[in-house]
């Protein structure tokens, strides 16, 4: 393959009560600097396991978790996330998602998109957070 894919899956694993088979994976290294990591929720990366459920705080904190960690296994940082798009179901929800996002991405500075979506893929989603890193040479 042209790119590096990191933690492979196909979604009839991750949502076996829908009728869809896709093969996806957690993160993209793209020509060897550009890290494309796909929407993290509160999910726990190793056991699949939904965490912090009506907590949005909780949430939040393990989909930035789980970006730090995929980042690390891509060869990069926190530091290097050029852009992020912020996806919350319910508009009362930005202050505490953001407040969490701040205090990982403090002196980071990157562009951001927030958007508020009538669902998730599982009902128990509260928040979903995609960020693409530049790694430099």
């Amino acid at each position: 393959m042209a790119h590096t894919r990191i933690r492979k899956f196909n979604t009839k694993d991750t949502y076996p009560e829908q009728s869809i088979s896709n093969d996806l994976c957690q993160a993209v290294v793209a020509r060897g600097t550009t890290v494309f990591l796909r929407g993290q929720i509160g999910q726990n990366l190793d056991t699949s396991e939904s965490v912090c459920i009506g907590n949005v705080a909780g949430q939040t904190e393990q989909a930035m978790k789980n970006i730090d960690m995929l980042l690390k296994e891509a060869g990069g940082k926190l530091e290097h996330i050029c852009k992020l798009t912020v996806y919350i179901c319910d508009p009362r929800y930005r202050e505490d998602v953001y407040r969490v996002i701040g205090k990982w991405l403090a002196g980071v500075y990157p562009v951001s998109t927030g958007i508020v979506v009538s669902a998730f893929a599982r009902p128990e989603y509260l928040v979903e957070v995609d960020a693409t890193a530049v790694i430099p040479d």
